[in-house]
């Protein structure tokens, strides 16, 4: 993007069935008695009368054991069967019709490469397990991110590797009633990686530059920013929940120039995915990454060090910081956004202290 800015967010620049159908009331050859009673049926001469279900041979009802022959064809079971048969038919057609169109290219992106539809049917779908069975997500405060319009959502972060930013943007959508679709910031260097550039670009991130920021704000999208950026979620396992410098309050300056409120967050439980024990500076630089992190796991235990630990996570999200009520100019004022940007920090610092308080372990 020509003239474009990147925030100093941190000092390295770098989400019917079908109902039973009734039963039919047979009737034999000679039709039904007006009155619904079945006909009597005569034995023909030295022919035995064949019993009918249910019934004993003196004419009384006969118990039918639970489970035993088949159910009617009007039963509940038979409606049960035919719903989750219809069911999976209409998973069966909707994925193939979502493979036609991927073929075909009738999808549509926004003007960030933003791809909805693969962001919910497919990209969600992975990440959901990972947030509601693996790290047993727990959000709170979720009523403060507005219903409509424009929001951004600052939140700490943490872990090694930027999974909280994911099982943030899955926490937003699957428990606000409105199912809002988070759009993160993210660092240049996202964008450089193969296959994660455009995986990126599908979920909805875009770069963390205050061009882009603004306009998906006043798009009425919700925004999230990490400002600590590589210093927090690279800090070493003793600095654990310790909020690092946020910069010099860029995404203040956005928000204050789009007009949208600013809705600090606190997650807890990704410090302890990926505890930092040590960092191999040399051969991050060798690399071209921030850092190279060593962990009781990882590299000695080679690709399955790469898996998180199962910690219990917390996302809470706070009352929201109104910014609406400022003259224009004021996204120019060093004091204010110093200000603000002191105000959120603390916040989000409180608010993990509260939490960490009332964690009855890492792990449940």
């Amino acid at each position: 993007m020509a003239d474009a800015k990147v925030i100093p967010f941190d000092d390295d620049r770098s989400r019917s069935g079908g109902g039973a159908r009734p039963a039919r009331r047979r009737t034999g050859a000679g039709g039904g008695r007006g009155d619904g009673s079945a006909a009597a049926v005569s034995a023909l001469p030295g022919a035995q009368v064949p019993e009918r279900p249910g019934r004993l041979p003196d004419g009384s009802p006969q118990a039918v054991e639970a489970g035993g022959g088949s159910p009617e064809p009007g039963s509940d079971a038979v409606g049960a069967e035919r719903s989750s048969a219809g069911g999976w038919e209409r998973r069966i057609a909707g994925g193939l019709a979502f493979l036609r169109r991927r073929v075909t290219g009738d999808y549509d992106v926004d003007e960030f490469g933003y791809d909805r539809e693969l962001t919910d049917q497919v990209l969600m779908s992975v990440l959901r397990p990972l947030a509601d069975t693996y790290f047993r997500v727990e959000v709170k405060g979720i009523e403060n991110i507005p219903s409509d319009g424009g929001a951004l959502i600052v939140a700490n972060h943490s872990g090694t590797l930027p999974l909280d930013g994911l099982m943030l943007q899955v926490a937003v959508h699957d428990n606000h009633p409105a199912e809002r679709h988070l759009r993160l910031l993210a660092a240049d260097l996202v964008f450089h990686l193969p296959v994660v550039n455009e995986l990126a670009r599908k979920a909805g991130h875009t770069l963390a530059c205050a061009e882009d920021a603004q306009r998906l704000l006043e798009l009425g999208e919700i925004v999230g920013v990490m400002p600590e950026g590589f210093k927090g979620i690279g800090k070493p396992f003793g600095e654990r929940y310790k909020l690092q410098r946020f910069g010099r309050g860029g995404f203040v300056s956005t928000a204050l120039r789009a007009g949208a409120p600013i809705v600090p967050c606190s997650i807890v439980g990704a410090e302890e995915i990926y505890p930092m024990i040590g960092n191999a500076k040399t051969l991050a630089r060798l690399l071209g990454f921030p850092y190279f992190p060593i962990t009781p796991t990882f590299p000695w235990l080679g690709p399955l060090g790469a898996l998180p630990l199962p910690t219990k996570w917390t996302i809470q999200f706070g009352e929201p910081i109104p910014t609406d009520g400022y003259p224009p100019e004021a996204a120019e004022d060093p004091m204010l956004m110093f200000n603000l940007t002191d105000q959120v920090r603390e916040q989000i610092q409180h608010t993990l202290y509260k939490l960490l308080v009332q964690r009855r372990s890492v792990f449940f």
